[in-house]
């Protein structure tokens, strides 16, 4: 009875929509199942799922546990394309939907909000997020020390920025940064805060950097959520004639690649120890992970406009070193470990093969390039 009914459930596996993840997609261990909700599952989101309790969902192995004839028909009825249907009938567009490689806050908090408050079959549960305004604290670092402290922030589509406050004051917001010039990126583990994001923006041709969290899960994703819908509001009065698929596109964007490289500088001096990330087209360099503002930023462009990146050809000893070629000089790095170099030869030859978007442009004539 058991064989006959495991042998049923791989072969509801195969049909279309059941092979890959319900939640994130992700076609690679599929070796799991909720037999309430009637849904196949990968084995990250299926630990999620535990967390839920088996009221909301109950998990079993498709390959280790035994299964009734009650609970395989019930997946035999269901089925992932049927459950979304139902529990993401409603989900918005500018709603990240994460995917495996994604860190942890952002998978939990889409699986909670999708069954446990279903958000997407009620849009009324999220208005914290979907009203283009919001407004509250943040614990936010300190410009010149590690200290954290709650400040306000403001969040309004109709005027297109987002403020911030240092202490409650008549005297006016720290700062206002647009709307359309924000990313916001979840760093937990550069914070030290699982609910830790880091917004950045451009102002007057430099990157400014802002370390945050806030105690509740939610909370965070919720500010999250609500400047990538407050700027998809700006991108549909900026361009009504587009689709929503196309405005969504980059509303937020994940960092391509970050870590401590070794760099050269432009006379030849010595190594010097910094903290680079990749955002987009633009590579950052920093004294430490949590700078507010880098030493230095590089754009980088496409391969015909003679960016690229390979093996030093210098020191051809130290299989550690490497350089990037830009239109204004070779940057001299090495890495810390063969990994590492070759993680960020593969992030930077993707960037230079693939040709800038509109954003990308935008994005390099507002740099102050060093």
């Amino acid at each position: 009875m058991s064989e006959r009914n495991r042998q049923v459930l791989n072969e509801l596996l195969k049909k279309p929509g059941n092979s890959c993840c319900a939640d994130c997609k992700c076609e690679e261990n599929v070796e799991w199942a909720s037999c309430n909700l009637g849904i196949f599952l990968c084995q990250d989101c299926a630990g999620i799922h535990r967390s839920l309790g088996v009221d909301t969902s109950r998990v079993k192995s498709i390959k280790l546990d035994n299964w009734d004839d009650d609970q395989v028909m019930k997946m035999s009825e269901k089925g992932n394309d049927v459950v979304n249907k139902k529990y993401e009938q409603h989900l918005p567009k500018y709603y990240m939907r994460p995917t495996r490689h994604d860190v942890e806050i952002l998978r939990a908090q889409f699986i909670r909000a999708k069954y446990e408050r279903m958000e997407f079959v009620y849009p009324a549960k999220q208005a914290p997020y979907s009203s283009n305004t919001k407004e509250g604290n943040l614990m936010k670092k300190g410009k010149h020390d590690k200290k954290y402290n709650p400040r306000r922030f403001i969040i309004n589509s109709k005027d297109n920025c987002l403020q911030y406050f240092n202490k409650e004051s008549p005297k006016g917001p720290k700062d206002t940064v647009p709307l359309d010039d924000i990313n916001i990126v979840f760093v937990p583990e550069k914070i030290g805060n699982p609910n830790g994001f880091q917004i950045s923006y451009m102002k007057n041709g430099t990157t400014r950097n802002l370390f945050l969290y806030c105690d509740d899960s939610k909370e965070a994703i919720d500010w999250f959520t609500a400047i990538r819908c407050a700027k998809l509001e700006r991108r549909r009065l900026a361009f009504p004639d587009r689709n929503e698929d196309e405005l969504c596109k980059d509303l937020t964007s994940n960092f391509l690649c970050e870590g401590f490289l070794w760099k050269k500088g432009p006379r030849n001096e010595p190594y010097k120890k910094r903290w680079f990330t990749l955002d987009r087209r633009k590579l950052m360099y920093l004294s430490d992970p949590l700078s507010p503002i880098p030493k230095g930023e590089v754009y980088i462009g496409h391969k015909d406009a003679g960016y690229s990146v390979a093996n030093s050809t210098k020191n051809k000893s130290d299989i550690l070193e490497f350089v990037l070629e830009t239109t204004e000089r070779g940057f001299e790095l090495k890495a810390e470990s063969i990994e590492d170099k070759e993680k960020w030869i593969v992030a930077l030859t993707n960037v230079i093969t693939n040709p800038p978007t509109p954003q990308d442009i935008k994005m390099c004539s507002m740099m102050n390039r060093r």
